[in-house]
């Protein structure tokens, strides 16, 4: 934990404030939209996901439901709000790098002590990844260690968005994402699995799967593969890069409706794009398919369009309050959350209350209270200024 309130350097996670230049250049403003968009995507993980969940068919009215319903995974191909998730963290940790990595070059860093500093970051996050998947760790059956993690693949695609941010223009990387999405595209097409043949996307044949039951040792999510294994982290690392892109707009030194502007459009495309490719390449998050990849982007660019609009340029922010204690110490509550059973404490705080309602009311009313539990805790580290960065 640290208790400084200056302006952090950059971590895939966790950034506690974002800048932005004003038209006049001379007088840096936080960003707040990025701190507020990050905690909007953590409230989901920090338990309103589950609360959602639970409210279904117990209401009697449709749109609940549907709602409801949008907090769960589908079991193959399809898609639901809850697999946006995870691929608009990996946006925003994009969104934030160009801040992050100019304010170190301005400051006179070099690239090989930026890359050190994004090296490090990566190889403390995938041993808090193991730690968060394993805990209590198996250590004398390392068969049963799990090595694909959240925060793995957080620190692997900041690493090496940054190699190429330093290395590349913004149309080259572009570039770079273009050709990863077609090349996995068309290695999972055109390369034969062992007994399935080539081409093959289904729950067992697909080439991610072979891939981690042949090159990844440990325990498997989903036993045959695991959605967070190997191959999967080239498609996963195109959304760090396009959030990459959104921060360089919103650094741009242009108006802020043309910047909006920017947003929407590339939101657009790449939804236009993705729904097309899904046609013959079927949106699907377990094997991060490039139409899964080309849809979440866009909707990370629209959505990310949409708060810089209302926050940053109408100015409403009050609102913002909520979202941004959350999006400050997004990795504490993300660890917390695996840690820390907010659910048993909301049951002994406040069971009494809801002890008269009906039996299924109750799970409602302990998810409840254990989200307000985990805003409350980080409202407390944000009163203290305790940030847990990486």
């Amino acid at each position: 934990m640290t208790s400084s309130t200056e302006e952090t350097t950059y971590s895939p996670i966790v950034t506690t404030r974002s800048q932005r230049i004003l038209e006049d250049d001379t007088k840096p403003k936080r960003l707040l939209s990025i701190d507020a968009l990050r905690g909007f995507d953590m409230l989901f993980i920090s338990g309103a996901g589950t609360f959602l969940l639970l409210l279904e068919g117990k209401t009697g009215l449709a749109w609940v439901d549907a709602i409801a319903r949008q907090m769960e995974h589908p079991a193959w191909n399809g898609f639901t709000f809850y697999d946006f998730i995870f691929p608009l963290f990996l946006f925003v940790a994009g969104v934030s790098l160009p801040f992050s990595l100019n304010k170190g070059l301005t400051l006179g860093m070099g690239k090989t002590e930026l890359y050190r500093k994004a090296f490090r970051r990566m190889l403390i996050l995938i041993a808090l990844g193991w730690l968060y998947k394993n805990a209590p760790i198996t250590f004398f059956e390392p068969s049963q260690i799990r090595l694909g993690s959240v925060l793995g693949r957080i620190g692997f695609a900041g690493f090496i968005t940054t190699i190429l941010y330093l290395n590349f223009s913004a149309k080259a990387r572009l570039g770079w994402v273009a050709g990863i999405l077609l090349l996995y595209y068309a290695s999972l097409f055109l390369i034969p699995v062992p007994g399935y043949g080539a081409g093959d996307l289904s729950f067992e044949g697909n080439l991610v799967g072979w891939f981690d039951r042949t090159f990844l040792p440990g325990r498997l999510l989903q036993g045959t593969y695991d959605e967070l294994g190997l191959l999967t982290q080239l498609p996963a690392l195109c959304l760090t890069i396009l959030g990459a892109a959104a921060g360089d707009t919103l650094r741009a030194n242009s108006t802020d409706t043309r910047k909006l502007q920017n947003l929407l459009f590339a939101g657009a495309v790449c939804v236009g794009l993705g729904l097309l490719w899904s046609l013959h390449f079927p949106i699907n998050k377990h094997l991060w398919s490039s139409s899964f990849i080309l849809l979440t982007g866009g909707m990370a660019f629209l959505l990310l369009g949409l708060f810089f609009w209302i926050i940053d340029v109408l100015d409403f922010q009050r609102w913002a309050f909520f979202f941004q204690v959350i999006g400050l110490n997004s990795l504490t509550i993300y660890l917390a959350y695996r840690f820390i059973d907010f659910h048993y404490t909301s049951q002994l705080l406040f069971g009494g209350l809801y002890a008269p309602a009906s039996e299924a009311w109750q799970g409602v009313s302990q998810s409840l209270g254990a989200l307000a539990l985990v805003w409350l805790f980080l409202y407390f580290l944000y009163r203290n200024k305790l940030f847990l960065k990486v």
